[in-house]
């Protein structure tokens, strides 16, 4: 196999007719120029230029491998190119999920913005709290806040979410305003549970004086949408399990309460999720540079 850089030479040289110009233009010395030449020479078995003090002259053989070389290195330059291109450029379409408060506040508007940067990629969102099999259901990429399990997927980390425990002014004055993690179970306290096939955000954990605790609480309502929780919880119906940021407006303005001060929930962990294989694609690794930039700003 002729080696490409030799095949380069070999053009210059019976471009330009001279072994010194050719290799001034590859920026290379003569003595290099001659011995690639040589080289390739001797993989092919053939002489492919007549050599004098005075010059130096393309062999029949040489004149009929030129334009078939050329060939060659113009395919390799434009394939080259396009991956040059396809780097810094990508293009394709990537399947993303996200949960749906962080999905909805964050994720989708700077999607769009991403889209003004790199035209040429189409992203699909699908916005859910439910657990997604990733791989199963052919997602590029994966937004999620906490702890997953070990699934064998790359993880990139973005920033850290505090949780907050809450509820309307309505509700503590009826029911109550739980300062540690066993007041819910003690005093019977509604709990809005976020719950889907396989889901555990019905056992909360929460940061106590012994440590980390998992509380089995209830609650009379459910729903698989984070959104909903918060809803009913502005109502004054039940206490809530938020990430900070989708209820901080509340409690600026008041709509909503912290409870459970003594046990507050643990920081979660905003992240994604992708496989191996996926780091190495130019637009899923430009998509995930790009979110961890903004997701990080919006969330500091």
């Amino acid at each position: 196999m002729a080696n490409i850089n030799n095949i380069r030479m070999f053009i210059r040289v019976y471009e330009l007719e001279n072994m010194s110009a050719a290799a001034r233009d590859l920026q290379v010395s003569a003595a290099v120029a001659s011995s690639r030449i040589g080289e390739l020479e001797k993989s092919l078995g053939i002489r492919l230029f007549t050599r004098t003090t005075r010059s130096i002259q393309p062999t029949e053989q040489g004149r009929i491998f030129y334009p078939k070389a050329l060939k060659v290195l113009e395919a390799l330059d434009e394939a080259e190119a396009a991956v040059h291109e396809i780097t810094h450029n990508p293009r394709g379409s990537i399947f993303v999920s996200a949960p749906l408060g962080i999905g909805r506040r964050l994720i989708a508007p700077n999607i769009a913005l991403f889209r003004d940067k790199y035209p040429e990629v189409h992203t699909r969102l699908r916005l859910s709290d439910r657990a997604l099999d990733l791989t199963g259901e052919g997602l590029d990429v994966a937004f999620v806040i906490g702890n997953p399990p070990d699934s064998g997927l790359m993880m990139k980390p973005i920033a850290t979410l505090p949780r907050v425990l809450c509820a309307a002014p309505e509700y503590i004055a009826r029911k109550g305003a739980p300062q540690e993690g066993a007041d819910l179970i003690q005093q019977d306290h509604d709990c809005l549970l976020l719950r889907f096939p396989g889901s555990t955000e019905f056992r909360w954990s929460l940061d106590t004086s012994d440590g980390i605790q998992r509380f089995d609480v209830t609650g009379p309502f459910a729903c698989d949408d984070g959104d909903v929780l918060t809803n009913w919880a502005l109502e004054g119906r039940g206490i809530v399990n938020k990430p900070q940021f989708e209820v901080q407006n509340y409690l600026d303005s008041g709509a909503l309460v912290r409870v459970c001060p003594l046990s507050p929930p643990p920081n979660a962990q905003l992240a994604m999720l992708y496989p191996h294989k996926k780091n190495q694609d130019p637009k899923s690794r430009f998509f995930m540079e790009f979110m961890s930039e903004k997701l990080r700003a919006a969330l500091s």
